[in-house]
């Protein structure tokens, strides 16, 4: 704990120490007052959440005490304490551990959802806490709005720090600060994260710009399930850092459109990014589109205009033909597309629009049929498959991505092309693409189509010119990065299982 915090307390001296996480507390706190000695910048918090709260301490509340009463005796600054335990110790015991010269931090968690939280803050105020912490779980986007209203709203009565957990409250760690939020928390390093949901702290500064975040800063998302892999946050908010665009762009995980209209409308948001399975949903509601996005009946880029309105427009196009155009002519060329879902659909169309020969290969018949019949394309059969020479197969599923149980779409003899486009970009090498480097098939990437229509979507929220080569850098990068810690993981689970065994052969010797 001490070598973690020595780490980062030049880069951030506001530190919060969950001693609950040690097996001694009490017998810890000599280095970690020598630490805060040593380091007289750093302002800390001690934290020593009982198991009954979220934490991992295992003693009672009189014991918790003890160990938050001589951590202040040790210079730490502030002291966390549980509402549950507060309640408890009842306002006298709240006094006395207040009067051993460290601020207190009165904290409620909860694990499960987003409830009533003027009635926790109710509950709280009573103690006359330095600060306020009220954390719930978000189940939904828009418990984000309800958390952010309630930060407005209390601001004038306490010093309130508030942040949702889980998947869904990403918003809140980004935003709630400007909403007012004193501070927010984040883990030291990637992978040592003490809450659901919890980013680390060089990611809220480098990629999301917290330090910048203010009430003039337009925010933009990309939204859909999963999107837990999604480097469009780090490739956006790098364009906007570079081109100077006061503007944040934040990952937006749901598959309700409802859920989400409420947040674009309440943020409000600026723009989106829309990935499956919204892509066709969220056409309705738009004031307008261009003209191949109603034949194509998807967008994956949402624009509120001047006017307040939104605007959808379809940048896949983008992304999808120009690499291919790089290549090859595309009047005349015979291309096979997997996948009739939004990426299928903008593939299809666009590609129709420039005079190619479409097939169209798809799980659901149905969904296949009806979208030949609208666009011109033929059905192909997989057992033509091996058969059929093309000049191009593009994959429009999500098959490959990262976080999916890896499998193929296509078998060796059936994949004859002289290129193979796979629109999944995470992880580069997919399944398909490294089948086409073994059969010495031109390949493109889903980077390519990735980096090309998000450089469309920045022009089209901005005027401005996308630093497409950056854009690429940072995408590369940490695709690169991905990599090799699942690398780095897989080494050490097999010496960790060659440990194991070694241990039992001696135990049998």
């Amino acid at each position: 704990m001490v070598d973690r915090a020595e780490a980062v307390v030049k880069e951030n001296p506001f530190l919060e120490f969950r001693i609950d996480y040690l097996d001694k507390p009490l017998l810890a706190l000599p280095k970690l007052k020598q630490f805060l000695a040593d380091h007289s910048q750093a302002i800390a918090i001690a934290t020593c959440r009982r198991e009954s709260n979220g934490g991992r301490f295992k003693g009672t509340v009189a014991s918790e005490v003890e160990v938050l009463e001589k951590a202040a005796g040790a210079g730490f600054h502030l002291v966390d304490i549980e509402l549950q335990s507060a309640e408890t110790l009842k306002k006298p015991g709240v006094e006395k551990l207040a009067s051993h010269g460290a601020g207190l931090l009165i904290s409620y968690h909860d694990f499960e959802a987003t409830h009533d939280l003027d009635a926790i803050f109710e509950r709280i105020l009573p103690f006359d806490p330095t600060f306020v912490k009220i954390v719930p779980t978000a189940k939904t986007l828009s418990d984000n709005i309800t958390l952010m209203r309630f930060l407005e709203s209390s601001a004038d009565r306490a010093d309130v720090i508030g942040i949702c957990m889980g998947d869904y409250g990403l918003i809140s760690r980004v935003l709630g600060v400007r909403a007012g939020s004193l501070f927010t928390f984040a883990s030291a390093t990637v992978g040592e994260e003490t809450g659901p949901g919890q980013i680390a702290a060089r990611t809220l500064v480098e990629t999301y710009r917290i330090d910048q975040v203010d009430r003039a800063t337009k925010v933009y998302g990309v939204a859909g399930n999963p999107i837990k892999h999604s480097l469009s946050p780090i490739m956006m908010n790098t364009a906007f850092r570079r081109e100077t665009v006061n503007a944040v762009y934040l990952a937006l995980q749901t598959s309700k459109l409802s859920d989400l209209m409420h947040l674009v409308k309440e943020v409000p948001l600026q723009g989106l990014s829309v990935t499956m399975p919204l892509k066709q949903e969220i056409v309705k509601h738009m004031e307008r589109t261009d003209s191949l996005s109603v034949k194509i009946g998807a967008i994956n880029t949402v624009s509120r205009m001047p006017d307040g309105k939104l605007y959808g427009f379809n940048t896949d196009v983008a992304g999808i033909v120009g690499p291919l155009e790089k290549r090859l002519p595309l009047r005349g060329a015979k291309v096979l597309v997997m996948g009739a879902g939004g990426s299928g659909r903008a593939a299809v169309f666009a590609l129709r629009d420039k005079g190619a020969e479409v097939f169209l290969l798809n799980r659901t018949a149905p969904t296949a049929a009806k979208l030949a019949k609208e666009s011109g394309a033929k059905i192909m059969k997989r057992e033509a498959m091996a058969k059929t020479t093309f000049d191009v197969i593009i994959n429009a599923t999500p098959v490959g991505q990262a976080g999916q149980k890896v499998q193929s779409l296509l078998e060796p003899d059936e994949m004859n092309a002289s290129y193979v486009f796979d629109f999944v970009y995470n992880p580069v090498e997919t399944p398909l693409i490294r089948m086409a480097r073994q059969k010495s098939i031109g390949i493109i990437t889903g980077v390519e189509m990735f980096v090309q229509q998000g450089a469309r979507q920045f022009e089209i929220w901005t005027g401005k010119p996308a630093p497409e080569e950056e854009m690429l850098r940072v995408v590369i990068h940490a695709l690169r990065q991905q990599a090799e810690a699942e690398t780095a993981g897989k080494d050490a689970s097999t010496e960790g299982d060659e440990a194991k065994a070694a241990r039992k052969a001696k135990v049998r010797g």
